[in-house]
């Protein structure tokens, strides 16, 4: 074999090995510098003319060949325009790989103008041919809707026929479709088979989607041993995701003998690749000492980092530090920057925390309107803490124009969801009638309707039940009565489940 003809074939091959595929949009950066010649060989010149003689007769392997190296900038310079010039030719002669390619570059707007029009007539054509890249890139367009209508049944079809092929991605994408019974019925069995199969192939996302599934016994019987077995194959691999739930099956000892120190290891293999999640976990663990010795500076340190990144968390809990002057100098300023962070993503404790220096000038000057501002967002939320503040905020007039009915409203919400201080307060002035017109049904209702409290303020409580007893009649006792018992049953619910989602835990002061 001439020493040109061995590189035309070498070519095609990289260009096999490199996937320059739709999957792989931004190709292989080392293409070409993987291929050596067998020990007593002698690497053979590249001979351009050659491949060039062969696209120009022809020969749509070749002319696949020269539109990936145009497309890498591998022997030329890269050139898209050419590279699509190229793949069109190969393409024109019916070669999948060329097809889906050309699919890619109308799709990218890459040498050619964005056209998804012109992208799912190519990727249709290689995905007839059975080429399963095409068929994930055309179950994706069916997915997003992009220049077809939005159908997700026909995408499921698309993924099933590159599924079948053994293609990986796919069969993630179908696994995903199972579980959420989009564009297919949820069936956790199928959901299951799908993830295996991709698993079984090494794919570390599947192997993380099959972990799940033991983890949650969703498709068979939960079992967090074989979870652990299939987070530790992506770990392996070096997926900072598995690493970082690896981290916290040892955490939780589910699976395994609770093992902080194992814990901490795979959250610092996750966190050293920049996963957030696992640098905000390494935080914590510093920060409690747990497998590690307490070390708030590097608490602060790791909280950083993930704040850095977006971590809503960590920018709440970076400025808790800075706040209280843990791990870092005190430094109101900086903890007002990090609040406001987090509270701009709505994190509600951050917009209750940032109204609260507002109105204390701490790090800003004290400005109530804005603390006003913040408190609102927050109580606009759901938060029942703020929704009380709120309301105590418009019947004083403090950065607002004073609001007797606003006031009560707000009052009102917030005993609703649950603030015991509000049904407290709320009880007070229908009693009073302090800002709101004297309802003694109301009032007796809401303090009936106040938590447990310690047996000094119990007998507070009574006091005022029997005094409020006394101006009411029996029908107004009974109403009273009713009115609470319809009442109760739901805000005990609320009061265990206020915002256990929301509203994070403050860093303890030392």
């Amino acid at each position: 074999m001439k020493p040109g003809r061995m590189w035309l074939f070498i070519a095609i091959w990289l260009l096999i090995k490199t996937d320059f595929l739709p999957a792989n949009p931004l190709l292989d950066p080392g293409f070409g510098n993987d291929v050596k010649p067998q020990q007593g060989e002698q690497e053979p010149p590249f001979d351009m003319g050659i491949l060039l003689k062969a696209a120009d007769q022809g020969t749509a392997e070749a002319q696949l060949a020269l539109a990936a190296m145009y497309f890498l900038g591998k022997g030329v310079p890269q050139d898209y325009t050419e590279a699509a010039k190229w793949l069109r030719k190969a393409a024109d002669q019916g070669l999948a790989e060329a097809q889906c390619n050309l699919g890619l570059m109308y799709q990218d707007g890459k040498g050619v103008p964005q056209d998804f029009a012109e992208a799912v007539k190519w990727y249709r054509k290689a995905a007839d041919q059975g080429f399963e890249k095409a068929q994930v890139s055309l179950g994706y367009i069916y997915q997003a809707g992009t220049d077809v209508p939005q159908d997700i049944a026909e995408a499921a079809n698309w993924f099933r026929k590159a599924a079948d092929q053994g293609d990986p991605d796919a069969q993630i994408l179908l696994a995903g479709m199972y579980v959420a019974g989009n564009g297919v019925p949820q069936d956790y069995g199928e959901a299951l088979k799908w993830f295996r199969e991709a698993a079984d192939q090494g794919d570390t996302d599947a192997q993380i989607g099959l972990a799940e599934m033991y983890a949650a016994g969703k498709g068979v019987p939960q079992n967090y041993v074989e979870a652990l077995k299939w987070f530790r194959e992506a770990a392996n691999q070096g997926n900072a995701e598995a690493q970082c739930a690896l981290g916290f099956i040892y955490q939780d000892g589910k699976g395994v003998p609770q093992n902080y120190a194992e814990a901490v290891k795979w959250f610092r293999e996750a966190a050293d690749q920049g996963y957030a999640e696992a640098q905000v976990t390494l935080a914590f663990m510093y920060h409690d000492g747990k497998g590690v010795s307490r070390d708030l500076a590097e608490s602060a340190r790791w909280y950083h980092r993930a704040a850095d990144q977006g971590s809503i968390q960590a920018q709440y809990d970076l400025a808790v530090m800075y706040k209280n002057g843990q791990g870092v100098n005190q430094d109101q300023a900086e903890a007002v920057k990090w609040f406001r962070k987090a509270a701009d993503s709505d994190l509600v404790q951050a917009q209750s925390d940032l109204a609260e220096m507002y109105a204390g000038g701490k790090g800003v000057p004290q400005d109530y309107a804005e603390a006003a501002k913040w408190i609102r967002k927050a109580a606009d939320q759901g938060d029942a803490h703020a929704q009380y503040n709120l309301g105590i905020i418009y019947f004083s007039g403090t950065g607002v124009q004073q609001d007797n009915n606003e006031g009560a409203k707000w009052l009102r919400k917030a005993a609703e969801h649950g603030d015991n201080q509000a049904i407290i307060d709320l009880a007070a002035r229908y009693s009073e009638g302090m800002g709101t017109p004297q309802d003694y049904v109301q009032a007796y209702m809401w303090l009936l309707l106040s938590a447990d409290t310690p047996r000094k303020a119990a007998v507070e409580r009574l006091n005022k039940l029997n005094k409020l007893a006394k101006n009411m009649t029996p029908q107004q006792l009974t109403e009273a009565q009713r009115l609470a018992r319809e009442w109760e049953s739901e805000l005990w619910k609320t009061f265990h489940s206020i915002r256990r989602d929301q509203k994070p835990k403050e860093l303890p002061k030392n």
